[in-house]
């Protein structure tokens, strides 16, 4: 049952980023918390309060009036707050992308804020019913007035906090939407989801040693295996969401097959459609092919889990918004560009999984689908030339980022890539920009970035022999 883990890490995942589960969490809590506290003071009688100099006690009728206060405005606060932030969801995803509205699920200040409110309502309400005045009902045990202060004190306690969380929101929510913030927020993001993901192998690469071991390992595809091999279908359609590859690879090495992976975290899959190819199809019957279904979930969006890819576009398409016509906001596409070049030289450095796993006897049995560097330079530079070239100031900076990656290139292969998007920018800024002295400033900045791509000057020594170091142009 280990593939079951992919499916069961999708669902949980969109728990956590839902705008229920928490403040469900936190009611929950309220609930148990007024039983607590009404315990207590069952327990400890009306008359401590009195040994305490400071606290006051109340009156049944005060009590009530009390909680009903606290409980009234935190029904009121809680719908303002709501209101607030549905606004502000819809405002950011209309002015920076639809994709972001995933960002806001996931934010925890507003999930916390509206939790608070509503848990401290629930608390006064539960501890409200409790408060009696003498002779309120026909049974003995009901004579006596019972006022729980301990429990009254907690609630004015949580009003006090609930005041706290609102001036919190208060700068929250304009500091959320604040677009520096926002690329920011996504671009940290992404390195995270860099240094997650890539650092990671599933599975040992074919070395010598292994296969002097295992003289017989099969450490290629065989012959014919597109044609013969059985085809996984998926069970369901929608986005990839996330792949099991360690439970791939152990169901391959107990089955004795060789899977080759058809797709990867964030491509949609249709019903029907070939997830994986599995060889020899007579070692697949109908239980292995379930388990290895099973290692594949989906929903119905991309989330940013396995799928790097995902926080790219997140960054391309705000830096594209900001240079359409409407908006004309080049320095927000700068500022994406800059997140976007750091996560580029983060992968620069890092060695990029094999498509090959391999067992620990050396044998060939996942095929992977990576991602490459060249298709994350793609993403950012190939997605955005057509709105970097019809601007001089998002052309120039982009030209930039090119010669800071390449800095931290570490082959020819990753030069070669950037080299191509250098090129490909400056052929379109040749045809969009109206103005020659425009042109004749691209044309410069792509002359400095040739030196950097071709090793003739070290990063560095550039930014201090041109203007780089002092800004855009």
């Amino acid at each position: 049952m280990a593939p079951i883990r992919a499916r069961t890490l999708a669902v949980w995942d969109d728990v956590r980023s839902s705008y229920w589960f928490i403040p469900s969490l936190m009611t929950l809590g309220a609930a148990a918390l007024s039983v607590v506290m009404i315990g207590v003071d069952a327990r400890a009688g009306p008359g401590w309060i009195e040994d305490v100099p400071f606290l006051f006690g109340n009156q049944p009728d005060g009590a009530r009036a009390v909680l009903s206060t606290i409980a009234g405005s935190m029904v009121g606060v809680a719908g303002v707050t709501f209101s607030i932030t549905i606004a502000s969801v819809v405002y950011a995803s209309g002015q920076y992308g639809p994709r972001l509205l995933t960002n806001f699920m996931d934010d925890r200040g507003n999930q916390v804020t509206l939790g608070t409110f509503i848990a401290t309502f629930l608390y006064c309400l539960l501890v409200l019913r409790t408060i009696r005045s003498a002779g309120e009902g026909d049974a003995p045990g009901l004579a006596v007035a019972f006022v729980p202060h301990a429990a009254v004190l907690t609630g004015l306690a949580l009003a006090v906090a609930s005041v706290g969380v609102l001036i919190f929101f208060i700068h929250h929510v304009p500091e959320s939407i604040h677009i520096s913030n926002l690329v920011a927020g996504v671009g940290r993001d992404l390195r995270d989801k860099i240094d997650a993901l890539f650092p990671q192998r599933i599975g040992e690469g074919a070395t010598t040693r292994q296969a002097e071991r295992d003289p017989d390992a099969v450490t290629e595809v065989p012959d014919g295996f597109t044609r013969d091999a059985l085809r996984v279908r998926a069970d369901g359609t929608g986005y990839l969401t996330g792949i099991d590859a360690e439970a791939l690879l152990a169901l391959a090495t107990d089955h004795d097959l060789v899977l080759r992976i058809r797709h990867r975290p964030g491509d949609f899959v249709a019903e029907g459609d070939a997830l994986a190819l599995a060889w020899p199809p007579d070692r697949v019957g109908d239980s292995a092919c379930d388990e290895l279904r099973t290692a594949f979930a989906w929903g119905r969006q991309r989330t940013a889990r396995q799928d790097v890819r995902f926080l790219v576009n997140e960054l391309v398409e705000i830096a594209a918004r900001a240079l359409s016509p409407g908006v004309n906001d080049p320095f927000t596409a700068i500022s994406c560009l800059d997140w976007l070049a750091a996560a580029l030289k983060d992968l620069a450095d890092r060695d990029f999984p094999e498509a090959q796993r391999f067992d620990h006897d050396g044998r060939l049995r996942v095929v992977a689908f990576p991602t490459t560097f060249d298709e994350f330079v793609a993403a950012v530079y190939g997605q955005l030339r057509p709105y970097l070239a019809a601007d001089r100031n998002a052309a120039l900076h982009a030209l930039k980022t090119i010669g800071e990656v390449a800095g931290r290139a570490t082959d020819d292969g990753q030069r070669a890539v950037l080299r191509h998007q250098a090129d490909a920018l400056l052929e379109g800024a040749e045809s969009q920009l109206g103005v020659e002295a425009d042109r004749q400033a691209v044309r410069q900045r792509h002359r400095e970035v040739g030196r950097l791509l071709s090793g003739r000057v070290d990063y560095e020594t550039m930014a201090a022999q041109t203007e780089w170091a002092g800004g855009t142009a």
